[in-house]
């Protein structure tokens, strides 16, 4: 006998709860039945750059694109101006390990956090806190690399108290017009860095011109999304464990015009809840890939930009409503 799958859309009717950015349960349902190789399929309004790829394991790809990159300027003799995302040590000590394995030269490059943790005062954590982002890039991998090859500390760049309100620009004039690679990955509400869709980040505008509006808009201070919070005490920085109270209710960071001026994007669909099948990003990467372009989910935006997306198998898989599986 054929199990009977659970459709919430039609079974037992009900309006999504107030902090949900993006509520369209209908489309949501028609998003989640995409799975495996269908995922890659574009839709018309994506850019025609705007590709996806779903693979076994995305990580060791997303490496050696930015060790390319890199080592490719470097023997250029040229800049090289990089967005990252933190804590990633998974990616970065190894990207250390090959740029001291081949010996590169780094003094010509250039790196920015993507965001950094902030009390309910708006005081951005230093870098000696040790579940900040700025302390985690600086241990995984600048500290990593061989003294000889590192670049300067000033090349070094994260968001501060006395940056934040020119963090964006900072990026453009170092890049010269902006990034040359930004690498990213969604959080649970879509989030690009801590582009959450909270006040700080809808525009005034609707339509066209309000997203026109947002995709300008800088690097700031926000106050983060309940499900953000969430989503982060699940983190190892913070014991996996639940413990809200021991994450930061704000943040800075960079600006959907950052990820919009970037020469290149790469964008990782791979996280799971150690190891298991357990994700919040499955259904996320969903939205993000195929859903509308919208604030409420901000990593939406990359559909309108020349970005390779990397989704791993675990991600791509189907889901549906199993009645004796718990958490």
């Amino acid at each position: 006998m054929k199990d009977i799958i659970y459709d919430p859309a039609t079974k037992f009717d009900f309006k999504c709860a107030d902090y949900v950015p993006f509520k369209d349960r209908e489309l949501c349902e028609r998003l989640r039945q995409i799975s495996g190789t269908d995922l890659e399929k574009r839709e018309a309004w994506h850019h025609p750059e705007f590709n996806i790829k779903v693979m076994m394991n995305p990580h060791p790809v997303l490496i050696a694109t930015l060790f390319s990159r890199l080592k490719a300027a470097s023997e250029a003799g040229k800049k090289y101006t990089m967005i990252l995302g933190n804590p990633e040590p998974d990616t970065y000590i190894p990207l250390a390990q090959l740029i001291n394995y081949f010996q590169v030269d780094c003094r010509n490059l250039h790196i920015f956090a993507m965001d950094e943790w902030a009390d309910d005062m708006g005081r951005i954590a230093p870098e000696t806190y040790e579940a900040g982002f700025a302390h985690s890039m600086l241990k995984y991998f600048v500290y990593q690399i061989d003294p000889k090859l590192r670049m300067p500390l000033e090349n070094v760049h994260y968001p501060t108290t006395e940056n934040i309100g020119y963090y964006s620009k900072m990026i453009t004039e170092i890049g010269e017009g902006g990034a040359d690679i930004c690498s990213s990955s969604p959080g649970w509400t879509g989030h690009m860095a801590f582009i959450d869709p909270v006040p700080e980040f809808m525009p005034k505008a609707t339509g066209d011109a309000g997203i026109e509006e947002w995709l300008n808009m800088e690097a700031r201070l926000v106050k983060l999304h309940p499900l953000t919070v969430a989503q982060n005490s699940l983190h190892g920085v913070f014991g996996q464990s639940g413990y809200i109270q021991a994450v930061p209710p704000c943040a800075a960071t960079i600006g959907p015009v950052d990820v919009k001026n970037a020469r290149e994007r790469i964008e990782v669909h791979a996280l799971m809840t150690n190891g298991t099948f357990s994700s919040w990003q499955r259904m996320t990467s969903r939205l993000v890939l195929h859903g509308p372009v919208t604030p409420e989910v901000p990593s939406s935006m990359l559909q309108l930009m020349k970005t390779q997306v990397l989704v791993s198998d675990e991600l791509a898989a189907p889901f549906e409503c199993w009645e004796k599986v718990g958490y």
